[in-house]
């Protein structure tokens, strides 16, 4: 689950920041006939998303696509803060944690390729699913044992939530 590193301390995580394409999902885009490109969300991810919600944690999407269907099934798992269409993850990072007064060292990203990295080096968990790109992987500090949109999101925030009773 872990990097061979010294395993992470879970127990100061207040937020989740989470990508979208390949790590909520297997990163599969379905070109339809509309236009729309569709993808699919593991269930088990949503539930662990609405339950750390519940549980009071902060969770925000940063994706660099924009579909409303994505926005739509964020929305139905009550995420708030919700950023698609992104250029720079760093602005809106820095934006983000500034809007709330969140210290990255309370802070768990996940993220699975190229654009996630500089947010990812910023937090005190960088996270990835298991098929990450292998730069993402190599700067990690949580790998989990499932890939993306196969219930690496809820691996994540399990463990969170375990190692502060919470779960």
């Amino acid at each position: 689950m872990t990097s061979p590193h010294t395993p992470p301390d879970l127990s100061a995580i207040q937020a989740f920041i989470l990508d979208v394409d390949g790590v909520l999902t297997d990163g599969t885009l379905l070109a339809l006939n509309s236009g729309e490109q569709a993808r699919a969300f593991h269930i088990r991810d949503g539930y662990a998303v609405r339950h750390a919600l519940r549980q009071g944690y902060r969770l925000a999407i940063i994706s660099g696509r924009e579909e409303e269907g994505v926005r739509k099934r964020l929305e139905s798992l009550d995420v708030r803060d919700i950023f698609l269409g992104v250029d720079d993850k760093m602005k809106i990072f820095n934006n983000y944690i500034n809007t709330y007064r969140l210290d990255p060292a309370h802070i768990a990203y996940m993220g699975d390729d190229m654009p996630d990295i500089e947010v990812m080096r910023r937090c005190a968990i960088a996270a990835c699913p298991a098929d990450a790109a292998s730069d993402v992987a190599a700067i990690s500090n949580y790998t989990a044992a499932l890939p993306g949109g196969r219930g690496a999101v809820r691996e994540l925030i399990e463990a969170v939530l375990k190692a502060q009773g919470k779960w």
